[in-house]
C-alpha cells in the first residue's frame, strides 16, 4: 500500500510519531559572560586613563577640592604644564628626551640583534640549536626584577653604572624578540631564494641583509614596536642603574617627582600632567607605525 504524502510507513502495532520541533535559539547566558569579562577588562583599563586626563586639568587648589571625574575649565592643564616645564629648569622635557633616546635607540639595537639571531636559528643548521633556542626562549619566562642585580653587578664591574650604556647594553638581548623573528624567517624568507643567492654568489652577510632583513621588515616592525614600549616604560633598570637626576628617563624622573610630592603636595599636579605627557608618544607611535603590522610575504618580497 503506498504511504500518504506527509506520512511514513511504520510496523504494526506501533504508532508513527511525530518528529521533534526545531531547536530553538540556545540561550545567550554563554556567550554574556565573555562579554561581561571584555567590558570589565576595558573598564579597568579606560578608567584610570580618564582619571589621569580630567586631573591634568585642574589646577593645584582644585586637584583635591573638587568632583573626581569632573574636568576643569579654567585652563588648568595650560598652567600645569607651563609650571612643569618651569620645574628645576625643565627637567621633565630633559628626561623626556633621555627616554627617546633609550627607546629608540635600544629599539632599533635590540630589532636588529632579534633579527639576526632569528635568522640565524631559522635558516642555519648546527649542533645545539634546538638546545641554545630552548635556552633564549626561557629567558621569556625570567621575570625582569630576579636579572636587575645580577646586571647591576656585571656592569658595575665593568664601570658602566651611571652610564647611557649601562642602560642601553641590557635592553639590546630579547628573547621574546627573537622568538619572534625566529618564527617570522621561517615562514618569510623562503630558502630557495637563499640558495639561488648562494649560487649568483652573495655572501651570508649579504643575503641576510639584502634578503632576509626585507623580507623580515613587517615582522621587525612588530618587534621595535614592542621593545620601545617595554623600554619606554621600564622602570626597575634605570632605576638601578643611574644616580644622575639628568640621565634619568621618564619613569624614573617621575618617580623621584612624586617621592618629593610627598613634603609637597603641590606637586602632585605636576606628576599627574607629566604622566598624561608621557603617554602622548607613545600612542602616537603605535598609531603610526599600526599600517605596518601585516604579514604580506608577497609586499616584503616586492620590496
Amino acid at each position: 500500500m503506498t504511504a500518504m504524502a506527509g506520512t511514513s510507513a511504520t510496523p504494526r502495532g506501533r504508532t508513527a510519531t511525530a518528529p521533534p520541533p526545531p531547536a530553538g535559539p540556545r540561550p545567550r547566558r554563554i556567550a554574556a559572560l565573555p562579554t561581561a569579562a571584555l567590558v570589565l577588562g576595558a573598564l579597568y583599563c579606560v578608567v584610570p586613563t580618564l582619571w589621569i586626563l580630567v586631573a591634568a586639568t585642574k589646577s593645584r587648589t582644585k586637584l583635591f577640592s573638587t568632583d573626581t571625574y569632573v574636568p576643569s575649565l579654567d585652563l588648568g592643564l595650560v598652567h600645569n604644564i607651563r609650571d612643569l616645564s618651569d620645574y628645576q629648569h625643565g627637567i621633565f622635557w630633559h628626561w623626556m628626551l633621555n627616554s627617546f633616546f633609550y627607546a629608540t635607540v635600544g629599539g632599533v639595537l635590540a630589532s636588529l640583534v632579534s633579527a639576526a639571531t632569528g635568522y640565524a636559528l631559522a635558516k642555519y643548521a648546527f649542533r645545539g640549536r634546538t638546545a641554545l633556542f630552548n635556552t633564549i626562549l626561557a629567558g621569556v619566562l625570567l621575570p625582569q626584577i630576579v636579572l636587575a642585580v645580577p646586571q647591576y653587578l656585571l656592569l658595575s664591574k665593568a664601570g658602566l653604572t651611571d652610564s647611557l650604556l649601562g642602560v642601553l647594553l641590557p635592553q639590546l638581548f630579547n628573547p621574546y624578540g627573537i622568538y619572534l623573528c625566529k618564527i617570522y624567517a621561517e615562514s618569510a624568507v623562503p630558502d630557495s631564494l637563499l640558495e639561488a643567492g648562494r649560487i649568483d654568489g652573495a655572501g651570508e652577510g649579504r643575503l641576510f641583509v639584502s634578503v632576509g632583513l626585507r623580507l623580515m621588515g613587517p615582522g621587525l616592525v612588530t618587534v621595535f614596536l614592542l621593545q620601545f614600549i617595554a623600554i619606554w616604560n621600564n622602570f626597575l633598570l634605570p632605576f638601578v642603574m643611574l644616580t644622575s637626576d639628568d640621565k634619568f628617563p621618564l619613569t624614573v624622573g617621575l618617580y623621584s617627582l612624586l617621592r618629593h610630592g610627598a613634603a609637597e603636595a603641590s606637586l602632585y599636579s605636576l606628576v599627574i600632567t607629566g604622566t598624561l605627557l608621557s603617554v602622548l608618544p607613545v600612542i602616537a607611535l603605535f598609531l603610526s607605525l599600526q599600517r605596518f603590522w601585516r604579514i604580506d610575504l608577497v609586499t616584503g618580497a616586492l620590496k
